[in-house]
Order: structure tokens, then C-alpha cells, then sequence
């Protein structure tokens, strides 16, 4: 359970940073799926590991370079541009360079394996993963000043700008995170089970993954929310996962669950931080 809370928190942390910008990442899992399993297919072809990890690093930095600047520069709505990114990203990778859905770690890269079934002083290292990455973020979006650019551009992106923040490239910078933490966590989802099956893009992962972050308190009218509110969502709804599927919940019911959940987090986050359009043009 452990593991499994630890790849989802993960995941959030990126799209928490992505949303308190007041965007939204639908292409992060195949950013995660298609960067994972391109190091995992490199490897088994026998290239070095670092040689590998930088060529899916690449990948995951060009689709966030890719919607950032779409976004930021073209203004094309991010739930549009990520979804058809996601999508073409994907169809592209499984006709030139995936073999097959589901990519192997061949045995003897021990050293790899550990990032997602080792363990440091009895804790799991993928939770170990998360906690630095969670103190990392944390880190950046509090103490520093791109942090800062990053909450004044969520609560009122006009405003940011005539303060003379770059809002554009700090745009691409926030969708360049979010990919690049999926791809960590697609390294450690693939250690764990000593391959990456890209049919997760096919999956609700994103849902959960956009459930957490609205759950655990990161307003969808950007601006708001911390680290800490996706440390809280992420143990809340991996319980709540993890508990449906103990329960051997039907897959239609837990689906049913988990819209519910969304929706009712959804209407809550709006009644809390209303948006009308005098609020949109000066700010809260």
C-alpha cells in the first residue's frame, strides 16, 4: 500500500505545482508511461544506465517543453493541449520506438530495482523517493522566488505579468516540472515491478492523481495550496483505493466512488473560493 500511496503522491506533487498555476496536466502519465518505458527498453538493449535515464529524461522534458510553450505562447487552453498531447505523444512512441506495450528490466540491474523495491532503515524506498521530492517542492514553491511567481501567477495571471513576472516561461517551467516528476515517479513504478506496462495511460491514474490534488485542498482557481494539502490527499486517497480494492469493490462502483468524491471535492473547492469575473480581473 506503502508503494502504491507513494507513486500517486508523486505524481500529485507534479500536477499540485501545475494546478496552483492555475493549469492542468492530462499528459503527465503518458509523460511518466513513455519516458519510464524508453529507459527500460534502452537498458535491455544494453545500453548504459545513464545513457538510458538521460534519453527518457529528454522525453519527459520535451513534453513539458511542448505544452508549456502551446500554452503559454499559442494560448490554447491546457486541458485541450495536454489531452491531444498526451494522445500524440503516445500514438507517436508506440509506431517508432516502443516494441510492445509492456517494457522489461533485465536481470542484473539490482542497482536500479532498488529505487522501487529496496529499503533504507525499514522504510520502502519509493516512500523515501516521495518524502524528498515532497520536501524539494515544498521547498521551491515557499522559499524561493519562483515559488512565489508561481502562487501570484495562479491567483491572477494579468496581474503577475504587469508586476513584471515572466508569466510565459514561468508557464513551461511549471509543465516542465510536472513531467519531469512523472517521469521519476515512472522510474520508480517500473524498479517496483521490473518493467513499465504503458497501458497505464489507458487508466484512471490521472483521475486519481487529479483527485488528490483537489482533495487535498490545492485550489483549481489556482493560487492555493501547499506540499502538505498533497501529502494529506495522497494518504487519504490511496487509503481509499487501496480500501475499495481489499473490499474487492466492483470496478463500476469504484469509479462510481471515486467521481463522487471528485465532484463533491470540486463543488466544495468552488464554494470556498468563489471566481466571478470581478475576481478574475483584480485578484482575491
Amino acid at each position: 500500500m506503502s508503494n502504491s500511496v507513494a507513486i500517486l503522491g508523486m505524481l500529485s506533487l507534479g500536477m499540485g505545482v501545475v494546478v496552483i498555476g492555475r493549469g492542468l496536466d492530462l499528459s503527465q502519465i503518458t509523460a511518466m508511461a513513455v519516458s519510464a518505458a524508453i529507459v527500460c527498453q534502452m537498458i535491455g538493449s544494453g545500453y548504459p544506465i545513464l545513457v538510458a535515464l538521460l534519453a527518457g529524461l529528454a522525453v519527459a522534458l520535451a513534453i513539458g517543453i511542448a505544452n508549456g510553450l502551446i500554452i503559454a505562447f499559442i494560448e490554447i487552453p491546457a486541458l485541450f493541449t495536454t489531452l491531444a498531447s498526451g494522445l500524440l505523444v503516445y500514438g507517436i512512441a508506440r509506431i517508432t520506438v516502443l516494441d510492445g506495450f509492456i517494457s522489461y528490466i533485465p536481470n542484473g540491474n539490482d542497482a536500479f530495482l532498488y529505487l522501487g523495491q529496496g529499503r533504507l532503515f525499514g522504510i520502502p524506498f519509493p516512500v523515501i523517493v516521495f518524502i524528498i521530492l515532497a520536501v524539494l517542492v515544498h521547498f521551491m514553491l515557499s522559499r524561493t522566488s519562483v515559488g512565489r511567481f508561481i502562487y501570484a501567477h495562479g491567483d491572477n495571471a494579468d496581474t503577475a505579468r504587469l508586476s513584471g513576472i515572466p508569466v510565459r516561461p514561468l508557464t513551461v517551467f511549471e509543465y516542465c516540472v510536472s513531467a519531469v516528476i512523472g517521469f521519476l515517479a515512472g522510474l520508480v513504478m517500473a524498479a517496483m515491478n521490473a518493467s513499465m506496462n504503458t497501458q497505464v495511460i489507458n487508466s484512471t491514474l490521472i483521475f486519481d492523481v487529479i483527485l488528490v490534488v483537489v482533495l487535498g485542498g490545492i485550489s483549481l482557481v489556482g493560487g492555493r495550496g501547499s506540499v502538505w494539502s498533497v501529502v494529506v490527499g495522497a494518504a487519504l486517497i490511496g487509503t481509499l483505493l487501496n480500501g475499495m480494492i481489499i473490499m474487492n469493490l466492483d470496478s463500476n462502483l469504484q469509479s462510481i466512488i471515486k467521481g463522487l468524491v471528485l465532484l463533491g471535492a470540486i463543488l466544495l473547492d468552488n464554494f470556498l473560493h468563489p471566481r466571478n469575473e470581478e475576481t478574475a480581473r483584480q485578484g482575491d
